[in-house]
């Protein structure tokens, strides 16, 4: 009797793990609507700021400084995020700063995969002495704290937004080349690979049209997830003095004006602040969630 017990909870485990699993194959494809329909809502904000913006993100009005949240300002308008400490509308700068963090993020992407991404495929695929090299840079860089690195790169180029687009972009590349390269490497080993090869295949061929398809969905979990870090990184270097120079709107600018007034104008900084938080947050959990779906390991069933 006692040898019959344990043996049925391996069963009823699995039964509950497979309706967990049911019941997040069920929730995750909302999630993930709903993540990329506020990604999307942002992009649309950013394009249409000109439109959007109650007032002129770069004006101030010295009358209305530092004034709080209010439908009647001392200007005659509505500051419904209220003013900082110049009169400038809150709510229309955190408006164009979404175009400005957006940018830098899709741009940084950009380069970051196209770079990475080459070279994970051609060292995964080729290997020999081309991968001990840019494993060794990519080792090195990932041994330095980049923060440091963008901090002396942007010092010596000096601050501006080709270069902070330039510097956050290689900051992403090495975890395309690591990820990839490695599914590459499990690839290569594959019987479809060698009967490519013997029947006369290129190497370009090869991996365009067999190993890139396989590594597809890797590649954009990994955007996903460098986007965010990327937006969060234009705003730690803008928020240093190393970014988006004044007068243009950044979340992380936004944020370092305000600090000075946290205890007599906080909407100045918290406002930008949550609304980095949340749009990191969004956008990392939606590369999360899209893990989860295009991984068959974590399906859980």
């Amino acid at each position: 009797m006692r040898q019959d017990v344990p043996a049925a909870w391996p069963g009823r485990a699995a039964g509950v793990a497979g309706a967990r699993a049911k019941r997040k194959a069920r929730r995750v494809p909302w999630m993930i609507v709903a993540a990329c329909g506020l990604v999307g809502a942002l992009v649309v904000i950013g394009a249409a700021a000109p439109i959007l913006a109650p007032s002129n993100p770069e004006r101030g009005a010295l009358g209305a400084r530092l004034e709080a949240p209010t439908l009647a300002g001392a200007d005659g308008r509505a500051h419904l995020l209220g003013t900082d400490h110049l009169g400038r509308d809150v709510l229309s700068r955190v408006i164009y700063g979404t175009r400005v963090s957006l940018t830098v993020g899709f741009a940084a992407v950009a380069i970051g995969g196209l770079i990475g991404g080459t070279l994970g495929l051609v060292v995964g695929f080729r290997g020999g002495w081309i991968d001990e090299v840019v494993m060794t840079v990519a080792d090195a860089q990932l041994a330095f704290p980049f923060i440091l690195l963008a901090i002396g790169i942007i010092a010596v180029l000096g601050p501006s937004f080709p270069n902070l687009i330039l510097v956050v972009g290689l900051s992403g590349w090495v975890t395309y080349a690591r990820v990839l390269r490695s599914q590459v490497l499990s690839l290569r080993r594959r019987e479809f690979v060698d009967a490519i090869i013997g029947l006369g295949g290129s190497v370009p061929r090869i991996i365009v049209r067999h190993i890139l398809p396989n590594v597809a969905s890797t590649f954009m979990v990994i955007a996903t997830l460098e986007l965010a870090r990327a937006i969060v990184l234009e705003a730690t270097l803008s928020f240093l003095g190393l970014g988006v120079q004044p007068p243009t709107p950044s979340w992380g600018g936004m944020i370092h004006e305000g600090r000075d007034y946290l205890d007599s104008a906080w909407w100045i900084s918290i406002f930008p602040g949550a609304v980095l938080m949340l749009t990191s947050l969004v956008v990392s959990r939606t590369g999360d969630w899209l893990r989860d779906m295009l991984d068959p390991t974590l399906r859980g069933g």
